[in-house]
Formats: C-alpha cells, structure tokens, sequence
C-alpha cells in the first residue's frame, strides 16, 4: 500500500509540472549609442596652417658706411614718400677724404694741362731742329701718365662723393614706418638695420607645410584663408611654392597673398586639401581594431553590423577610408563600441 500511494504521489507531481507552461526569456534592452554619417572626400575639412600677415612690399634699411646716427625725423606708423630723406649719419672721416679726392683731381688737372702746353712747343722745337726725338717723346709720356693719374684721381672723387652720400638714408619706395631699431646717438655699423619700410598696397602670409600637400599646387590658384581672431574667411591667392626646406626641417614654405583682406600683423590660417585616393572620412573613434584588421560599426534599421574597412590617412579628426564596403552618407558608431557586438539593436543618443 505504501508502495502505491508513494507511485501516484509522483504521478501527481509530473502531471503537475507538465501543465505550467515555460516563462519566455527577457529581450535584452537596446544599447545607447551615438552615430556620425560617412563622409565624403569633398566635405572634409582641409588642414590648417598658421601664419602672420605681412606687407607684400618691405625692407629694412640700412648704411652702408659706419658712423653715429645724427637724425632721425620719424614715428612708428609715419608715412613716407620714395626718395625722401629719413635719416643722417656723421662719420668724420667721409667729407675730409671727399675734399681731399676733389683737391687731387685739381692738382692733377693743372698738371696734365701744363704738359700738354709743354708737348705742343716742344713739338715746335722738334720741327726746327731744335729738340731731339728722345726729349719729345719724354714730353708725350709724362703727358699720358698725367691724364691717367687725372682719370684715376676722378674715379676716387666719384666714389668719396658716392660713401659721403650714403650718409643719408631715402626711401626707396612709398610706405608706411614700421620699426625704429636705433635711436639718435648711437652708432651704427655698415649694413646694420636701421629701420623697416612696408609697403601698403598688399599683403601676404607665409606658412610652412609638408613637401606632399605641395603637389597639384600652382601660382595663381585660390585657396581658403581664415582670421584666427575674427573667425572671417576669405580667398587667398598662391604666388610664391618653396622648392626647398630649411636645414633641419621637412617643411616647405608657401607665400599666399590676401588680396587686399586683412592688415599687416593678423594671425590667419591657410587651409589646404590633402590630395589622396581616399574618398570618404569617419571619426577616428569610430574605427576599432581586431583579430581580423580595421572595422566600424554600421547602423542599419536600428542594428548594427560590423565592416571591414582600410584606413589609408588622416585629416584631421578624421580616418581616410580607401576601401570598404561602406558609402558616403551611411551612419556609423562612434561612442558606445565598448559594448556592441555584430547584430545587437541599438538606440541613438543626440
């Protein structure tokens, strides 16, 4: 009897579990993420370089002889004419040896006209017998050798007269002052600046960029400069392409002029496009690495799949994709990767 009542208690007991039905399995909650669209080669941003505006036209002038600066009529901003006159120098030494050059070329002058009145009577003399051929031919040398010393004497007056000019510092062109180097009193050496002249009729920038964004650059061709400061953007144009680097450095300068935008001094930024056979940018975050290369995360009807991709340069923010199976316009993962895997459904966060 115990045996049989023990048998439809279990009896009872599976019949009982067969009845309740299975709870169904909770559905996993959708992941947050952020996404970003595939660009494409034309949209992504171009690399800025940075660079100071400065006069097209400038020079700093300078002495050519050594002396103490006497004047110096003129103000920071002053503006000036061509051939004025915007400095002076002493030095003691220039119109004594100019004078002196003047005295010599006098004294020889006199001289050589003296010997050619004494080569004409002693020619005279020669005819009638008088003065033989050797004392008429010494007439004729010292005649020659005095109008050589006459023309050398000139040479060294012209170039006196030359150096004492130097003394006096004129504007080779119409600009504006820019700096004042040295101050009335102090010496100044041969070739030592004295002050800077800048032009106002252009303005340029120069910047300093790598020899591969040089390539398909030509002058006279239009490329995007920005203010730093103002946030304004205009169009430059290229007239001058370095050829060559400075020593120690892989960068190749590259002059730009403003066409007339901005003002001697602004800091601006010239915009380049890298030139590449890449044709669609996605945020560097949003690539990932593993076991099977480079990849992102493509969303798809609120899924993600995962795509292998090449990445063949940077811009930027950006990853330059060469190959892959995605397209410009195509919205890819790129915050929240941490915890996707390939199909999981996922929610967009702004």
């Amino acid at each position: 009897m115990r045996r049989l009542l023990a048998g439809a208690s279990v009896l009872l007991v599976l019949g009982g579990c067969r009845g309740t039905p299975a709870e169904p399995a909770p559905e996993q909650p959708a992941i947050a993420v952020r996404a970003a669209e595939v660009m494409a080669a034309g949209e992504v941003e171009p690399l800025r370089f940075a660079g100071l505006a400065r006069a097209r036209q400038r020079a700093s002038l300078t002495f050519q002889v050594g002396g103490t600066l006497a004047t110096r009529p003129l103000t920071i901003g002053q503006r000036v004419q061509a051939g004025e006159v915007l400095a002076t120098l002493y030095n003691p030494q220039l119109a004594p040896a100019r004078d002196a050059a003047q005295a010599r070329l006098t004294e020889l002058q006199v001289q050589a006209a003296q010997a050619r009145r004494d080569l004409a009577r002693s020619e005279q003399l020669f005819q009638r017998g008088v003065l033989s051929q050797a004392d008429l031919e010494q007439h004729k040398a010292r005649l020659q050798g005095l109008d050589a010393a006459v023309r050398s004497a000139g040479a060294s007056l012209q170039q006196s007269e030359q150096l004492h000019s130097e003394t006096r510092l004129r504007a080779p062109f119409d600009g504006t002052i820019d700096a004042l180097l040295v101050e009335a009193g102090e010496y100044v050496a041969a070739g030592q600046p004295v002050l800077q002249l800048a032009a106002g009729d252009g303005l340029e920038v120069e910047v300093m960029v790598p020899a591969e964004l040089l390539q398909g650059l030509e002058a006279g061709m239009s490329v995007p400069v920005w203010a730093s400061l103002e946030q304004t953007q205009w169009q430059g144009r290229v007239v001058e392409i370095g050829r060559g680097a400075g020593y120690g450095s892989a960068l190749y300068p590259l002059v730009v002029s403003l066409e007339g935008q901005g003002r001697a001094g602004d800091a601006l930024e010239v915009g380049l496009q890298r030139r590449s056979d890449a044709q669609l940018g996605v945020p560097l975050a949003a690539v990932m690495r593993s076991a099977q290369g480079l990849s992102v995360f493509r969303l798809e009807q609120g899924l993600v799949q995962r795509v292998s991709v090449q990445v063949s340069g940077f811009a930027g923010e950006l990853a330059m994709l060469s190959e892959g199976d995605v397209r410009a316009g195509d919205r890819v993962v790129y915050a929240g990767l941490g915890r996707l895997a390939d199909g999981d459904a996922v929610e967009l966060l702004p």
